[in-house]
């Protein structure tokens, strides 16, 4: 008999398959609807009866633009906050993770877990409960453990913080570079130099990190 009623939320659809292939074989879980961007996710939300939300933290929309999951998971808890979410993310910066767990009765698991952490996730999220996995537990841990590495991830350069300062208010990095003065491959260097210092690989990384410590 069913009684769990999921939601699905990944851009990737081999994500999206394989998590509606595992759930499948599970009776009391059903797959009650997949989205692939936080627009469509959102619809989906205000159409569909459902008992708990699976979900990617940074998803592209359909235009390319970078949805901040962090914004994106708060928008969630404020709209529909009895709705236990499970992230399924594959980010390893744990300030953002962190700051993600902290938002709200949010569980989460890193996307190399084994399936049946997921399984055993969405049913303690669907009693109330906050799953976290023994991998970002221990992450956390290790920066608990390790202040000077949050530091060292602040420590950008005046000319870095104003490039990416501008470039998470929306600038590209060819109208950055005009405003500055700068050749565009210099403005390029510095941004991926900060993005280092700040532990962050990619640019919906950065505007999380950004959103969620107002370090720039």
């Amino acid at each position: 008999m069913v009684n769990l009623r999921v939601i699905l939320a990944d851009d990737h659809p081999f994500v999206l398959l394989g998590v509606r292939s595992a759930l499948s074989a599970h009776s009391d879980i059903m797959v009650a609807g997949e989205a692939a961007s936080p627009a469509a996710l959102i619809d989906l939300l205000q159409r569909v009866a459902y008992d708990v939300l699976v979900t990617d933290l940074t998803m592209p929309e359909v235009a390319g633009t970078v949805e901040d999951g962090l914004r994106l998971i708060r928008r969630i808890r404020h709209d529909w906050p009895a709705l236990p979410i499970v992230v399924l993310t594959s980010l390893t910066n744990t300030a953002i993770l962190r700051s993600v767990i902290s938002d709200g009765a949010v569980s989460m698991l890193n996307k190399t877990e084994p399936m049946a952490e997921l399984v055993a996730a969405i049913r303690s999220a669907s009693t109330g409960r906050t799953y976290i996995s023994r991998s970002i537990l221990e992450a956390l841990a290790k920066l608990d453990s390790d202040p000077g590495a949050t530091l060292q991830m602040r420590r950008l350069s005046p000319r870095e913080s104003e490039v990416i300062g501008m470039f998470v208010q929306g600038q590209s990095i060819s109208e950055i570079a005009r405003a500055l003065g700068r050749d565009v491959r210099t403005v390029s260097r510095q941004k991926r130099f900060a993005m280092t210092k700040l532990g962050v690989t990619n640019d919906p990384g950065l505007f999380a990190y950004v959103r969620a410590h107002g370090a720039i």
